[in-house]
């Protein structure tokens, strides 16, 4: 069947097949030519269906399983030949086996070949072309396995095999575990980037193409943790910055502030929530210029390579009008979003306690565009009827003014809306501001950040929803994707559905150390078959229901190589901090030093 509602002429498979033998897989080729599409007038790009009925041969109802449905070309394709360059790295439980990436004309994927004898190798696993990677959970420390990888042709031809690599699983480290898991969730944003942009994608797999500006500048707080630590060289992380801020350059603006998604091949906006949605967004942007700014510190070096990027992002963050996006008609609040064709009609303000605080810094901290001080107790902590009724959103009075100052499970919460809502709110303003040592009127926002993570951490425990798995090793309540869709959980009963979510333990590493690697060790060793990949976590697993995510998320992934790294040298946070503009901003807002 077509999009259009057309359907084209029927084909009997009997009349091309002959007899099918049950109980067994076959490959099944069915010409185009009875569709005759030509003089149909239709063509198979449109094809939106394909519909298959039993006849009434023997009266008997049959099942026909379908594996796969692929168009090919008429001509036979060429051999394909095994991929080139097989290394293997083993880490606690796991191997990583990476080749170099020629997928040329006909590779229709890869197959990974494991002997833990060396002699009897068994296919464990497939790969996509486009990737070359695999992660081959083991289960334990101090194995060694044998590997080789062929390539399967679009015709289902196997190649010979790749020559063999070996490699041995380690022994347990704490450290080397923080290590393996930085490196990991890196690799999302250098291996799966997008090639024009070099950003990240919104998921992975996912739309090739559709550019998530936040998740972006994670990535580079990420490539900043990534060139420190090794991951890959400075000259390979400058080259991907020079690549990143000519996209940025040019891609779509809106009084200097970038949208929500961006097309990857040619920097235009994509309005994935509508067509309002085709302006400005404030608060992916502040996430993106929190990490430029961190960049322009880092890239410190006298070369030319290096001064290019400090002096694009001093002109990035300079064209950004903060003091833009505010409604006329309701001026107390920054507003998330401004369309070029329906101005403030989305009308969301920024009122916290919520994962926008960085955007009032930024504004007040803008040399060029600054909002004035008293916007942040307007707006961010405002107490009008509008603010509190927002923050109602909690199912709950508690923290509807800001503060909150009630007590749960035997943690007292300064700020925050009930129990202090999903812990990607003590994540993403923080990658780069550092609150250790500030606070403003309503609190220390470290201590704040603390204070939630540790309740979420003891919900978790008590498990008032009797889900399976919760624990104190098993937590991390926080938005993710689920068997529902992508969602914000919390330590709530309205939004808690028994959906754990690694990042929400790992990124909170700086507050709740022992916690998050209890989390971390627990993921890892023992649910590692399951959740570990080629680019770290996947993004949620939900026991109760048998749920695990499909995908790794570009919100997701970074949080937790950047937060580790404030965890173990504070090198994100202090890059930030030391651009002159962000500590005369917190004055500005009445931040006081501790």
């Amino acid at each position: 069947g077509l999009a259009d509602g057309v359907t084209t002429p029927t084909i009997r498979l009997g009349d091309v097949l002959g007899d099918l033998p049950g109980g067994q897989w076959r490959r099944v080729r069915l010409p185009f030519a009875p569709f005759d599409p030509a003089r149909a007038g239709y063509g198979f790009s449109r094809l939106e269906k394909v519909l298959f009925s039993q006849s009434v041969d023997d009266g008997e109802p049959h099942t026909l399983i379908v594996d796969e449905v692929r168009v090919v070309g008429g001509q036979p394709a060429r051999p394909v030949q095994p991929p080139s360059g097989l290394r293997a790295q083993g880490w606690e439980r796991h191997v990583d086996l990476a080749w170099d990436r020629d997928d040329g004309a006909g590779v229709l994927y890869y197959v990974m070949h494991r002997a833990l004898d060396g002699v009897n190798f068994r296919p464990v696993g497939i790969q996509r072309p486009g990737v070359g990677r695999y992660a081959d959970f083991l289960g334990g420390s101090s194995l060694t396995a044998h590997y080789r990888v062929t390539a399967v042709s679009v015709d289902y031809e196997e190649s010979a095999p790749s020559a063999t690599v070996t490699a041995t699983t380690t022994a347990p480290d704490d450290e080397a575990l923080l290590t393996m898991a930085q490196e990991a969730h890196f690799r999302y944003y250098w291996e799966g980037a997008h090639p024009d942009a070099g950003l990240a994608l919104e998921c992975i797999p996912g739309d090739p193409n559709l550019i998530a500006l936040g998740a972006s500048g994670f990535g580079l707080f990420a490539l900043i943790v990534a060139a420190e630590r090794g991951f890959v060289t400075r000259a390979q992380a400058v080259e991907r910055m020079h690549k990143a801020l000519d996209f940025l350059e040019r891609a779509d603006r809106f009084h200097g502030v970038w949208p929500h998604f961006l097309d990857g091949r040619t920097g235009k906006t994509i309005p994935l929530f509508g067509k309002v949605d085709n302006g400005g967004d404030l608060v992916e942007t502040a996430f993106m210029v929190q990490a430029l700014l961190t960049a322009r510190q880092y890239f410190d070096r006298d070369t030319a390579a290096e001064a290019h990027i400090r002096d694009t992002i001093t002109h990035l963050w300079e064209a950004v009008e903060w003091d833009f996006y505010r409604n006329p008609a309701d001026p107390d609040y920054l507003m998330w979003h401004w369309s070029p064709d329906y101005g403030f009609h989305i009308d969301h303000p920024l009122i916290g306690w919520n994962e926008t605080m960085i955007a009032y810094i930024l504004a007040a901290a803008s040399p060029t565009h600054p909002i004035p001080p008293s916007l942040y107790y307007t707006g961010w902590a405002g107490q009008s009827a509008r603010a509190v009724s927002y923050r109602r959103w909690g199912q709950t009075t508690d923290g509807d003014h800001y503060a909150n100052g009630q007590t749960y499970y035997g943690i007292r919460l300064p700020v925050g809306i009930g129990t202090g809502g999903p812990l990607f709110f003590l994540h993403y303003s923080f990658l780069g501001f550092d609150p250790r040592g500030w606070r403003d009127r309503y609190a220390n926002y470290f201590e704040n950040s603390r204070a939630i993570a540790l309740i979420n951490y003891r919900y978790c425990q008590a498990n008032p929803g009797g889900f399976v798995g919760y624990g104190p090793d098993c937590w991390g309540l926080t938005a993710s994707d689920d068997h529902t869709g992508y969602v914000a959980h919390d330590p709530s009963p309205h939004a808690d559905n028994g959906t754990i979510t690694p990042t929400g333990a790992l990124a909170s590493f700086p507050y709740t150390p022992d916690e998050s690697m209890r989390a971390l060790k627990h993921f890892y060793r023992e649910r590692g078959a399951e959740l570990w990949g080629i680019y770290g976590f996947r993004d949620a697993f939900n026991p109760t229901v048998g749920f695990v995510s499909g995908i790794f998320m570009g919100l997701n992934q970074a949080p937790i190589t950047a937060m580790i790294e404030n965890y173990r040298t504070g090198l994100p946070w202090r890059l930030f901090m030391q651009n002159p503009e962000i500590t005369a901003g917190l004055e500005r807002l009445g931040f006081v030093r501790e």
